[in-house]
């Protein structure tokens, strides 16, 4: 969440960014009522100040005084005073509860460089890379190619878990396998240290990463009567690795890269896009992480985007990046760099579709969950920056790596970086 002193000095500058990030009205309301709520908590802390400096006054008076009847009436006073403050006390913490549930829903600032609009389609554009194959013959997608060698099976998954789950088979496990060996090799190699997750966390974990466990909108499946969710990403899990925790300067950056499976309930998706692969209920993702100073994310955040690029020129896929506007950023990301692979059976002629996406949240995710560390030589505490970018979402690596490699025969070449764990040069 941001800075409170910081909502209130620049209530209306952070009530436009609101505004451009497509925040609903009521974070706009939210905004002003914080500024309130600050305004009459700040009284209200000075009264409770008040009645207990005059508390000290009575017990000190009380102990002084010989006279009974003076004695008896300053004891009654102080019995009034101790019940005044408990009744102040206890309309400071509804007070400070709400001025809290508000602040969480306003989302973070935007980086000045980042494009401001309203959707992804306000994205900007930064640059293509490769070219999108020309086929010699009319290539099939990837659900067409699942079935035809046997690699996917939607049928069968719908029948035991429900529409949006599927079956991997054959050499589509050693494709998942080796897409996981391939990432986590890159990203070790790179300097990250490799934590294998749980796949669930206690919500109070999701909600300070930036996601709403329960309610009408919520993306996340919640274990009823438990504190507990399935992941959406290993961004929940390797955040929360260091809630309340105090860390040295020298320590930073650190950099994780968690492989975890994924869960999302995807309401509301729909349309020949989101068929197949593309927005399933559930995955395995290979994802970074990296705590930093104030001054070192901007460094990390580029890092991060370099590496999942590199990944994707590795496995030959062309793709483009793109900028994420203001409107499409979510509530943490200060900035976001979404990486788009060619998919040649996505729409009539083949489509971009999204395959990575990179994140600086700067201090927002930090502020929720307490995450401290000690600048070398200098007193107090500041906040970390937090960053998270998705290194391989296998369900999208299948795609594109089926529609990209597929042949006239209708078998499947397997990209070069991923040969020593497939072990096979063809599948199909």
């Amino acid at each position: 969440m941001l800075d409170l002193k910081y909502v209130v000095a620049h209530a209306e500058a952070v009530k436009q960014n609101s505004r451009n990030r497509n925040a609903p009205p009521q974070v706009i309301e939210d905004i002003d009522r914080v500024v309130a709520l600050e305004s009459e908590r700040r009284g209200l802390l000075q009264a409770v100040e008040e009645i207990r400096r005059r508390q000290n006054e009575v017990a000190q008076a009380t102990g002084r005084e010989k006279d009974p009847q003076q004695r008896s009436a300053l004891i009654e006073e102080g019995k009034r005073l101790k019940s005044a403050v408990a009744e102040e006390e206890e309309r400071l913490r509804s007070l400070e509860g709400e001025l809290n549930q508000r602040l969480k829903r306003i989302p973070n600032l935007t980086h000045p460089d980042a494009p401001v609009g309203l959707s992804e389609e306000d994205s900007r554009e930064l640059r293509k890379v490769g070219s999108p194959r020309v086929f010699d013959f009319p290539p099939k997608d990837h659900v067409t190619l699942g079935k035809d060698l046997d690699l996917i099976d939607f049928e069968t998954a719908g029948k035991v878990s429900g529409t949006g789950f599927y079956y991997l088979k054959n050499d589509a496990v050693l494709l998942d396998l080796a897409l996981q060996q391939f990432a986590l090799r890159r990203l070790i190699d790179a300097g990250f240290t490799p934590i294998s997750t749980p796949d669930l966390a206690r919500n109070h974990i999701l909600e300070g990463i930036g996601f709403t466990p329960r309610g009408v909108e919520t993306q996340v499946y919640s274990i009823e009567d438990t504190d507990l969710s399935l992941i959406g990403t290993a961004e929940i899990t390797l955040g929360g690795m260091h809630a309340d925790d105090l860390l040295e300067e020298a320590e930073l950056p650190r950099r994780y890269v968690g492989l975890s499976h994924c869960f999302r309930t995807e309401a509301g998706a729909a349309g020949r896009a989101s068929r197949g692969l593309y927005r399933v209920h559930q995955f395995t993702k290979v994802e970074m992480f990296a705590f930093t100073t104030v001054e070192g994310s901007g460094a990390v955040h580029a890092e991060m985007l370099a590496i999942e690029e590199g990944l994707f020129q590795a496995l030959g896929i062309p793709y483009r990046v793109l900028d994420i506007a203001s409107g499409d950023l979510g509530g943490p990301a200060y900035r976001k760099f979404d990486i788009e692979a060619w998919m040649p059976g996505r729409g009539t002629h083949g489509e971009y579709g999204e395959v990575t996406s990179a994140s600086d949240c700067t201090d927002y995710q930090a502020r929720r969950l307490n995450i401290r560390y000690r600048p070398a030589g200098q007193k107090g505490t500041r906040f970390v920056h937090t960053l998270n970018g998705t290194a391989v979402a296998i369900s999208r690596a299948l795609i594109v790596i089926l529609e990209n490699y597929q042949r006239a025969d209708g078998r499947i070449d397997v990209p070069e970086v991923l040969k020593p764990w497939v072990g096979k040069d063809v599948i199909g």
